[in-house]
């Protein structure tokens, strides 16, 4: 006759056969897992990095800028009617390169030395120093931060620019958006114009940005960085300006 230990035993080890047999992590033989938990169990093992997330999940900023440079870019294509000979305003293209040199660094600074050079007045000496000055800080100004920004050219850009260097081929900001606001600013403060005139310059600064646009140099917020970039300059030069007093060996070099 069998003991009472025998038969709990052989009942125990039938429990836990049967719970070996129900159980989803049982021995070789166990029942496979279910659907649901090998997808939570590998989307858990395949979570997405933290700036995957961010990208797919885009801050409002960020869907501004982009909404703002998809704009920029149709608008900059749209005005561009001067980019080539066969564009709507082709013809007013060769106008248009006129204004471009008008704009452009050299003639500026060669014109300012020359006047440097041929001036007799202490007064003028100073102005023109100061003038060649902003030039010469617009100049370096503008070829760091496009060198640090590195926005190309619009794509309908033809590169037939007058006299260019290595970090022209970048367009942010417009470099002669920069000056055209720069020299007008200055112009307006140091110079007596009639009025008639004080306008003209105010539409040349103005002509010069545009025709960036429509010459397909430029987006048009390269120009308007460019024209904001130009008139805050000018304080920075004011604040810096140049005088016998403070420039004394700089001022006798040019007397001479």
């Amino acid at each position: 006759m069998p003991s009472p230990r025998s038969s709990r035993e052989r009942r125990g080890g039938g429990r836990l056969e049967f719970l070996s047999l129900v159980s989803p992590r049982g021995g070789g033989g166990g029942a496979p897992e279910s659907p649901s938990r090998r997808r939570e169990a590998g989307g858990a093992a395949a979570a997405l990095p933290e700036e995957d997330c961010m990208r797919l999940n885009p801050s409002f900023v960020g869907i501004a800028l982009r909404s703002l440079l998809a704009v920029d870019l149709w608008a900059s294509k749209r005005l561009g009617v001067c980019a080539a000979e066969g564009s709507a305003w082709g013809s007013a293209r060769p106008l248009m390169k006129v204004v471009e040199v008008s704009g452009h660094g050299i003639p500026w600074l060669l014109g300012t030395v020359y006047g440097l050079c041929q001036s007799d007045s202490s007064a003028t000496r100073e102005v023109l120093l100061n003038l060649l000055f902003a030039l010469l800080l617009d100049l370096v100004l503008v070829a760091v931060v496009k060198g640090l920004v590195k926005r190309r050219r619009p794509t309908h850009n033809k590169m037939d620019m007058f006299v260019t260097i290595s970090v022209d081929k970048y367009s942010f900001p417009s470099g002669h958006a920069t000056r055209a606001a720069l020299v007008c600013r200055f112009v307006l403060h140091h110079l007596v114009l009639a009025v008639p005139l004080r306008v003209l310059v105010v539409l040349w600064a103005l002509i010069v940005g545009i025709s960036r646009v429509m010459l397909g140099r430029h987006n048009v917020t390269d120009v308007l960085f460019g024209l904001l970039l130009g008139y805050m300059l000018y304080s920075v030069v004011e604040y810096c300006w140049l005088s016998p007093l403070s420039a004394p060996a700089l001022f006798a070099l040019w007397s001479r």
